[in-house]
């Protein structure tokens, strides 16, 4: 006898068979059935036909038997023609009993048969004497703990028990509509199993002998429930702390452990917290950006898999505390008052600042007491009715959403006792000088000054004291204010101000100027008449506004037309000549005053006219040639000798003037550059410009810029030399000729024996060849610390160096293009 269990998906095998199918099978067309299987009874001995039909006909399948996969042999043939999927058994034997399943691959579905071999031993029974046996239910064969069968929620549980007893005993079970007995054993098939049914299964077996009971424990394990919302009761400035109750349900196996899920609220991502299972029901996620709102859920998980989520908790927002105010100094003090001040914070964070809390403890307590009741947004604070003669300790909290911040305290205890300061006024600096206002403008004069107790603060003008009515006047404890809403010009003049504390006094003297529009010149006259000129002599005005007067406005009208235009402005003397009059016409002149605050409302006009006469005059006109501006290409900025490094954009600049443009050619070595994308050339208001891009060695050598026109032409030279760059090696790669490398590598020659014995980044060497010649060659280091090129006049070669002594080299080519390996030795 055996027992088979058929699971539909992912789960623990805890009965002796047991088929395992993938949870997620993807495939492009759909699986059609045209003929299922048949459940079929077949005598022991007949063969065996399964047959099934499906679409797509080129899908294979597998064959199980009771959850273990049929292989063909000489009994067992497995049949695949188009839509066509047949098991042929030639002769059944009773271990052919079972339930059989046919998979189609890369499909979820599968189609399933019931085959029951029919013995001979009934037929035995008719022809002999049956000696009536008790029925016994054989559940020791099964091999299940405590007769338990564990199954997981949604697989197929099929149990097949032994029975005995003559006559054939009748089965009893609790469930009838899921047993099937067949002469020596009776099934308990169970298609899809479920958390309900868990429970104890009554077998009853009875015959004419007795009867017979036996019960089987049949126990469905499945994925616990998911856990209730988890809590979040502490929250900081980029973590939280939640908590969370185990799931009412475990799925009937202990919970192995929790994961944790957190996203941003605006978010649809979840992102997993843990990937090791945590055994407590609490947890402190991390990491997270303050000022975001968060969600977290939990996961349950125990030996079958992992729950569904739980609800997400309520959304929360990371905040932390602000850092303690910074500066904390004692401002003022008093017989009953305390005055601090301080700054905000230095790192206020994403819940913002909400206000300060000021405390204080009297020395020789513990016990700090709150100053305001109220959070205060000032950074300044007053401690009121303190003791005289008592001494405290202040300190102030900054307080956000987040909680409080660390206290900032003065490093030393306050004495409540009031200190005399003596007065001092601190004139600003735009008033030490004479503050100058125009007539209707207003007058707003702040004066701070220092003393304690609070100063008596005094004003006079001119040693008069001030009416009220025209000067406004409000003094605080820190400071004087000196209002006029209008200014006249009655109120200018000297302003002392007297600060007095006790015996101490303190003096401050202010110059108000209130100026305004100046008089007219007195008097304007006609001094003489001569060609087309005539001279005018004034006397300045009255009335000068208050201000120096800065100048005068000159204005002519011809007596015919008298349309007035200015001669001239800002004119600073008393006296002028005005020229140009047109011979014949007849003119009148006035002059305006000018000072500070603009020119005068009227002008004082002179008595008498001025007549041009006509006389005899002939003009002279010069005769003038025009300037010829043609010239040949001339640099004014010749190119200068620079170099370059490797690799890095190096320009050359120089200036030429020429008239009409000159066109601008580029060259090096005498070889005009054209259309080469490593040059870009410009030309703008007689600059040119060359521009190498990313140079290397080979870019080096004598750039010219010829300048020509159809005047002539010019040109400038310069040398460009490239420092660091490529290996021989390198240059070889990159397809640079030979004689190029020889001129590049050839620039300096050293004797080997002055070299350093630690070779430098450019070392220089001459080389000795087997048959005397000297030929001198540039060494450079490469990317290996230990290999270096070389280039001679006898080729290239590279050599292996080891330490600085060079004890042979090799020709490997020709004379014209030798390679030539130097080595050294250790």
């Amino acid at each position: 006898m055996s027992v088979c269990v058929i699971f539909g998906g992912i789960g623990i095998n805890t009965v002796p068979y047991s088929v395992s199918q993938p949870s997620y099978i993807y495939s492009v067309k759909p699986l059609k059935i045209f003929q299922d299987l048949q459940d079929m009874k077949v005598m022991l001995g007949q063969p065996i036909n399964l047959h099934c039909e499906i679409f797509p006909g080129n899908v294979a399948g597998r064959w199980y038997r009771n959850g273990q996969l049929i292989q063909p042999n000489d009994r067992i043939n497995i049949v695949h023609k188009n839509k066509v999927h047949r098991l042929e058994v030639a002769t059944s034997t009773l271990h052919d009993t079972g339930d059989y399943t046919f998979v189609p691959e890369g499909y979820s579905q599968s189609l399933s048969a019931k085959i029951h071999i029919i013995g001979t031993q009934p037929m035995l029974c008719l022809y002999m004497d049956i000696i009536p046996n008790p029925p016994r239910v054989h559940l020791e064969s099964l091999n299940f703990p405590d007769n338990t069968v564990t199954i997981v929620a949604g697989n197929k549980l099929r149990l097949e028990i032994p029975i005995t007893g003559e006559p054939v005993p009748r089965v009893v079970l609790a469930i009838v509509s899921r047993a099937e007995t067949y002469g020596d054993q009776t099934s308990l098939t169970i298609d899809v199993t479920e958390r309900e049914d868990t429970g104890n299964y009554k077998i009853v077996l009875q015959n004419e002998a007795g009867e017979a009971t036996a019960s089987i424990k049949v126990k469905v394990v499945d994925i616990p429930d998911p856990p209730e919302s988890p809590l979040v009761p502490v929250v900081g400035g980029d973590w939280c702390s939640m908590t969370w109750e185990p799931p009412k349900y475990d799925g009937s196996s202990p919970i192995l452990g929790y994961y944790i899920e957190r996203k941003k609220k605006q978010s649809s991502r979840w992102m997993r917290l843990n990937f090791d299972l945590i055994k407590e029901t609490s947890f402190e996620p991390k990491k997270m950006i303050e000022g975001v709102p968060y969600e977290v859920r939990i996961f349950a998980v125990n030996a079958i898999g992992s729950s569904r989520p739980s609800e997400p908790s309520k959304a929360f927002t990371p905040l932390a505390v602000t850092s303690e105010p910074t500066m904390l100094v004692v401002d003022d003090v008093t017989d009953t008052t305390v005055t601090v001040k301080w700054r905000p914070p230095e790192t206020i964070g994403a819940a913002g600042l909400d206000g300060y809390l000021v405390e204080y403890c009297i020395e020789g307590t513990d016990d700090w007491v709150v100053s305001n009741k109220e959070l205060t947004e000032k950074t300044k604070f007053t401690i009121t009715g303190l003791t005289a003669g008592s001494r405290i300790l202040v300190r102030v909290k900054a307080i956000n959403a987040a909680g409080a911040s660390t206290p900032r305290t003065l490093q030393h205890h306050v004495m409540v006792k009031e200190v005399i300061e003596p007065p001092k006024i601190r004139v600003p600096r735009h008033l030490k000088q004479t503050y100058i206002r125009k007539v209707g403008e207003a007058v707003n004069l702040v004066v701070p000054f220092m003393g304690k107790p609070r100063p008596k603060v005094n004003w006079l003008k001119e040693g008069q004291p001030i009416e009220p009515t025209h000067v406004s006047i409000r003094n605080t404890d820190c400071d004087s204010i000196i209002f006029i809403r209008k200014a006249e010009r009655s109120h200018s003049g000297k302003y002392e101000m007297t600060v007095q504390v006790e015996n101490h006094v303190d003096t401050a003297i202010l110059d108000i100027q209130v100026v305004d529009l100046p008089g007219p010149p007195e008097s304007v006259t006609i001094e003489d008449v001569w060609g087309g000129n005539v001279a005018l002599v004034w006397t300045p005005p009255k009335d000068n506004g208050n201000a120096p007067i800065t100048g005068y406005t000159i204005q002519k009208a011809d007596k015919k037309t008298m349309e007035w235009f200015t001669c001239i402005e800002h004119y600073h003397r008393s006296c002028i000549t005005i020229t140009e009059l047109v011979v014949g016409n007849e003119y009148f002149f006035r002059i305006f005053a000018e000072n500070m605050c603009g020119l005068s409302e009227t002008a004082t006009q002179s008595k008498k006219s001025a007549l041009i006469v006509k006389e005899g005059m002939q003009v002279k006109t010069h005769e003038f040639t025009d300037h010829d501006f043609m010239e040949a290409p001339k640099f004014t900025q010749p190119l200068i000798n620079t170099f370059a490094i490797a690799g890095y954009n190096a320009t050359l600049n120089c200036s030429v003037r020429a008239n009409p443009r000159a066109k601008v050619v580029w060259m090096k070595n005498k070889i005009t550059i054209l259309d080469d994308p490593r040059y870009r050339m410009f030309s703008n208001q007689g600059v040119c410009t060359l521009e190498i891009r990313k140079p290397s060695p080979y870019d080096g050598g004598i750039y010219t810029c010829k300048a020509v026109n159809d005047l002539g032409e010019a040109q400038v030279d310069c040398k460009l030399e490239i420092k660091g760059g490529f290996t021989f090696f390198e240059l070889m790669q990159r397809g640079v000729p030979l004689h190029l490398i020889d001129k590049y590598m050839n620039e300096k020659v050293v004797e080997p024996e002055n070299s350093d014995p630690l070779l430098s980044t450019a070392e220089i060497w001459r080389l000795k060849r087997d048959d005397g010649e000297t030929g001198g060659g540039v060494w450079r280091r490469g990317h290996c610390s230990v290999v270096w090129h070389a280039v001679c006049k006898f080729g290239a070669c590279s050599c292996r160096r080891r330490k600085s002594q060079l004890t042979s080299v090799t020709l490997l080519g020709s004379k014209d293009s030798a390679l030539m390996h130097a080595s050294s030795v250790l």
